[in-house]
This record gives C-alpha cells, structure tokens and sequence, in this order.
C-alpha cells in the first residue's frame, strides 16, 4: 500500500514532557521502557484523535481500505468528553463518525469479557435503529460500520482482521450491506512490518508498550507515524489528559474494589449460609442419633425382659424335669 503525504503537524515535537519510567525485561532479554500510556489507553485513544482529526481519518480510511482522498464527508458526531463520566468505569470512551453517509463507531477493547461479540452487536443495532427519524423509511437508513482494536484474541484463526455481514448461510448471498462489524485482533500482528503497509502501522502503535517501540516505528520514517507519535507525547504531556487519565484509572479502581468487597461479602454470605445448613443438618443428626439411642436403650430393655424370661422358662422346664423324675422313680 503507498504511502500518502500528509502535512505535517504546525507543532514543536521537542516538547518536554515527563513521565513515570518503569523498564521491563523484553523475551531478548533486553531492559526496555514501559509507557506510562499506550494507544490502546481509551482515554488517551479518544483525546488524541478527537484534538486531530486528520490522523483519525487517515486511520479509518486504512481500517475500511479505502483511499482517503475519496472521502467527502468526515464529522466526529460525539467529540466531547463529559468529566462526569470518566468517572464511571463503564463509560465508553468511542469516537461515534460519519463518513460518506455512513455512520461509523470506532473503540478500543483491552479486555476480553467473554461476551464482546454479542457488545458490539447490541452497539450496532443502537445505532442503527437510533439512525431512523419519526417518520422516515427503513430504506433510508445508512449503513452501520462498528470497528474495534482489541489487545486480545477472539476468533480462532491466523487472520488478524475479520468482517462480518449478514449471509445466507447455504449461498453465502448477502441479506444487506448496512451492516458491517470489524474486529481487528493485535496479538495476531506478525513482528515485522512493512513500511508501505500503513494499516499494519496504525495497528503497530495500538500494539506498542514501551518506548522501544514507538522509536522502532518512528525510524521506519513514514510521516503519518511520526505525526501519530508527536501527537502522542504532545496529548501525554498536558495536565488536561493527565487528570482525565487519573480520573477515569480512578474509577476503575475502585469499580475493581467494589466488586472485590462485594465478592468477599457474598463468599461471607454464601459461607454463613451453608455454615447454618451444616448446623441444621448437624442438628438433625444430633437429634436422630438421640431417637436411635433411645430405641437402642429400649431394645436393650426388652432383650433384658426376654433373658430374665428365658432364665425363668429354663428354671421352669428344670423343676419340671425334676418332678418327672421323682415320680417316676416311685412307680
């Protein structure tokens, strides 16, 4: 794929900017410099391409493959962050667009759930019922394209990128072209990457977690990614990103302790719980061993009554032979 020229950003790269240094051992044994936030950071995925929107274009252009001087229309619909929602852990940080007509919603996915494919189905069928005024007519709706980047692997394959549509299962014919979901899985990158393949790039800083890397892609000397990464310690370096930063980890956090409490106060719970039905049933044991007890001790009573008539009917029949012999020796 050729490379395509774009001005450079008016800025001073030489910014200064500081930074928490954490090295790490790579698998070449080598010390490298963890970054202290990475592309796939949503906050900083969110502020970065909303500040430039070039750069958002020229990525969208790569992850739906087509050339970015055909593109008439670009607007980010939903360009704010709201502060009071970084401070819930479940906000979304996306970029929602429209390009051409289409509406197109572009995240990223660090974790993997156990339920992303049926997310990013419900987000799609969001928008695109939400695309249909009062009034208007179904045909009239436009096409929904979801993308995500994830940090994990989803589908069992080689191919680090997947689209789905609705096809007819037998005929593989397609029911619609206003659906379209694209995942697109970074572990599955290959190690080395091209310079003209630009796509492969974009993902290669989505990818990158140390400083190590980004020098990498830098050295490839392609302009598009020196602008991503200028951008990116520009962003990184401002006191704006850095508290958004902090407020949104915050809530993380402590979403993460809540649901630590709460697990440890239902363990607690579910443990007194079956502690009590171990109790009753203890208890219920108890009481029948007392019943079987006390039966032993009345069977025991009546064995006792049964020997002390045995020894009677022995003492009985003994005088009785006795007295059969008496008389029957005075015949």
């Amino acid at each position: 794929m050729r490379i395509r020229a774009q001005n450079s950003l008016c800025q001073d790269f030489s910014l200064k900017f500081s930074r928490k240094c954490t090295t790490i051992l790579s698998m070449e044994g080598m010390l490298m410099t963890k970054l202290e936030y990475t592309f796939t950071d949503d906050t900083l995925f969110k502020s970065l391409f909303v500040k430039y929107p070039h750069l958002l274009k020229r990525l969208v252009a790569e992850l739906l493959e087509i050339a970015i001087d055909s593109i008439g229309q670009f607007e980010i619909t939903n360009p704010e962050i709201p502060p009071e929602s970084l401070r819930d852990k479940f906000c979304r940080l996306d970029i929602n667009m429209t390009v051409d007509g289409q509406r197109v919603d572009l995240e990223i996915q660090v974790q993997d759930e156990g339920d992303f494919p049926e997310r990013t189905l419900f987000y799609w069928a969001r928008d695109y019922s939400s695309a249909l005024p009062a009034g208007g007519k179904y045909h009239e709706l436009p096409r929904v394209v979801i993308i995500s980047i994830m940090a994990f692997n989803l589908f069992d394959c080689e191919d680090y990128h997947s689209e789905f549509q609705p096809l007819e299962i037998t005929r593989h014919t397609p029911l619609t072209d206003k659906q379209s979901l694209h995942y697109f899985e970074l572990p599955k990158l290959p190690e080395v990457i091209d310079a003209d393949d630009e796509l492969k790039l974009w993902l290669s800083l989505f990818k990158a977690e140390t400083e190590e890397e980004l020098k990498q892609i830098e050295e490839l000397e392609v302009p598009v990614m020196r602008q991503a990464i200028g951008a990116y310690r520009i962003i990184t370096a401002t006191p704006e990103f850095r508290e958004r930063a902090r407020l949104h980890e915050k809530a993380r956090h402590d979403e993460a302790q809540a649901l630590e409490h709460a697990t440890e106060v239902a363990t607690e719970v579910e443990r007194a719980k079956w502690q009590g039905v171990v109790a009753d049933k203890d208890a219920a044991l108890a009481d029948k061993d007392v019943a079987l007890a006390d039966k032993d001790a009345a069977l025991a009573d009546k064995d006792a009554a049964l020997a002390d008539k045995d020894a009677e009917n022995a003492r009985l029949r003994e005088q009785l032979a006795a007295l059969q012999t008496k008389f029957g020796e005075g015949e």
